[in-house]
């Protein structure tokens, strides 16, 4: 009978997260939604501490949902760039100087003797722990801006972005797509010619390395790009509708005269006298921008296949980045010495509570977005994309 009475006994299920296919697929601007606002948390703090907790949310959060597409493999790129940019900032503070004046002398290098003209600029001279920390922080602000962007790269499919565009940005779009994926495209193809190399025994680092996988590289994207070119003409890309000229007269007035009321709106909520204008024409600029762009859309007729939905999931994870921004904001108003670490004197950086509770906002996508299944390199639901053309691989 202990053996019935196991059989009864019945296990408790695991919860899982649920796993992406075409009923909750997440939308890719949500993704840029989400990364965008944690940029525009790191501009607005010089905090290391916030900017630290920023940069583990964003590793955390594409580690737990990016998939193994091509461009997912470019957020490892992004990091390295941005600690290529924190390096440089902070050689330009050792060779050139800093704004801040600073008393505690790290080292006095040699100074370049400069002429009247270049007053302000020196070459050399006294590098202060001020100067360094001053850079260090600001540095540290760019790579984090830098990494979010990589963050966005490698969880949005640009493919599905681009769908999502309204008929009028279709051909910017398009222009800005192949922008944005040449990066990860040619990280890819750089990282497979590597793994070749290494395969026969040759070196894959190194400025002969370098060198060697160059070409190849430089050979597949140019391949890529015509196989791109005549896919393009092929689907009749940059073809327009004939349209009324009321209507193509009526669109331009739309988009140009919503865009001027959008800058000048802006610009009243940036002055403190425009604070009675501002909204107003800031609202009045976007509805006439929107009106111009679903008129210019009839100038551009395509379709799309099977259109992404905006959930439920893409309105927490794109409502997560913006309260980030807003928490950041927010505290800056209230306490902006909180967020920004000052330098002269040299104090140690303190660790806000509420700005970091609105910093852990953005850990929410990594707990409602639907999981990527393994080895699965595109969400499904999702048309399979014509082969692309490898990188030509060197002779052996």
């Amino acid at each position: 009978m202990p053996d019935a009475g196991r059989r009864g006994r019945r296990r408790p299920r695991r919860t899982r997260a649920p796993q992406a296919h075409r009923g909750n697929a997440l939308h890719p601007g949500a993704w840029w939604i989400w990364a965008l606002g944690l940029g525009t948390a790191a501009s607005r703090t010089t905090n290391p501490l916030l900017l630290a907790l920023l940069i583990g949310t964003a590793g955390y959060v594409v580690a737990a949902r990016r998939t193994s597409a091509p461009w997912s493999r470019s957020y490892g790129a992004f990091v390295r760039l941005g600690m290529a940019v924190l390096g440089i900032r902070l050689a330009f503070a050792v060779l050139l100087g800093s704004p801040v004046p600073g008393s505690h002398v790290l080292v006095t290098l040699p100074e370049v003797p400069l002429p009247h003209w270049a007053q302000g600029i020196r070459i050399g001279g006294r590098v202060t722990a001020e100067g360094l920390v001053f850079a260090l922080y600001d540095g540290l602000k760019l790579a984090t801006l830098l990494i979010c962007v990589g963050a966005a790269n490698a969880l949005a499919n640009p493919a599905r972005l681009l769908k999502s565009l309204p008929g009028a940005l279709y051909e910017a779009g398009v222009a800005v797509v192949v922008a944005l994926t040449f990066a990860p495209h040619l990280i890819a193809d750089a990282q497979r010619l590597r793994a070749a190399r290494r395969l026969r025994g040759r070196p894959d680092r190194g400025l002969r390395g370098l060198l060697q996988v160059a070409l190849p590289v430089l050979e597949g994207a140019l391949e890529r790009s015509v196989a791109l070119a005549a896919a393009m003409d092929a689907r009749g890309y940059g073809r327009t509708a004939a349209v009324a000229p009321a209507v193509r007269r009526t669109t331009a007035v739309l988009t140009l005269g919503g865009l001027v009321g959008v800058c000048a709106g802006t610009y009243g909520l940036l002055t403190a006298e425009g604070d009675g204008y501002g909204p107003p024409l800031l609202l009045a600029g976007l509805a006439a921008a929107l009106g111009g762009l679903w008129l210019g859309g009839r100038r551009s007729p395509r379709t799309r296949y099977r259109p992404d939905v905006w959930g439920a999931r893409a309105w927490l994870v794109a409502g997560s980045g913006f309260a980030v921004a807003a928490g950041l904001i927010v505290c800056a108003a209230y306490d902006p010495a909180a967020l920004r670490t000052g330098v002269v004197p040299l104090v140690a950086p303190a660790f806000p509570l509420w700005p970091a509770a609105a910093v852990l906002l953005g850990l929410l996508p990594a707990f409602v977005a639907p999981v990527p299944v393994p080895g699965q390199p595109r969400p499904p639901g999702n048309r399979p994309a014509a082969r692309e053309p490898a990188a030509t691989e060197e002779p052996s």
